[in-house]
């Protein structure tokens, strides 16, 4: 099945995940969206990229996809990261970043060309700074709460 690349509203974007994912709230910093389509017309998937939500990170030149979602249309997640990361370097961002959690591939990812930065210590609730970073040489992460992989394409990629 083909799919078209389309921008969407912020909107449009919250709609979206909504519907797809009754649990997620909006991200906060957005930027701009990128929507993929079926041949019909129908949206399939969304990207929201924004400023990035770690303060240290936020250095005026880099984006991060705060999120994607997709109704499992094959192939769209790697679209959109492709899409978000070619409308960035357009815009002028050197670098976009993106998370996944312990136990996610990040093959969407690794297909559109990103690559696994650090693996981020859980922590005891989402509020609590993740000052304790570790790179991906250093061992296993600590007990409870999530591991989230931080990725990361920077200018120069494809």
């Amino acid at each position: 099945m083909s799919m078209v690349l389309v921008p969407v509203t912020f909107r449009q974007a919250c709609e979206f995940v909504t519907k797809t994912h009754r649990h997620h709230p909006a991200p906060r910093g957005w930027r701009f969206g990128v929507g993929v389509t079926d041949a019909s017309g129908q949206l399939r998937g969304v990207a929201m990229a924004g400023r990035p939500v770690a303060r240290a990170l936020d250095d005026g030149r880099t984006v991060e996809v705060n999120r994607t979602c997709t109704d499992g249309m094959a192939n769209a997640n790697s679209m959109l990261y492709g899409a978000v990361w070619r409308a960035a370097k357009a815009l002028g961002y050197v670098r976009a970043i993106t998370y996944t959690q312990e136990g996610e591939s990040g093959a969407s990812l690794r297909a559109a060309g990103w690559v696994l930065d650090s693996v981020l210590d859980p922590r005891p609730t989402w509020a609590e700074s993740s000052v304790k970073l570790r790179h991906i040489r250093d061992g296993d992460s600590q007990a409870g709460g999530v591991t989230r992989m931080r990725w990361r394409i920077t200018a120069g990629s494809p």
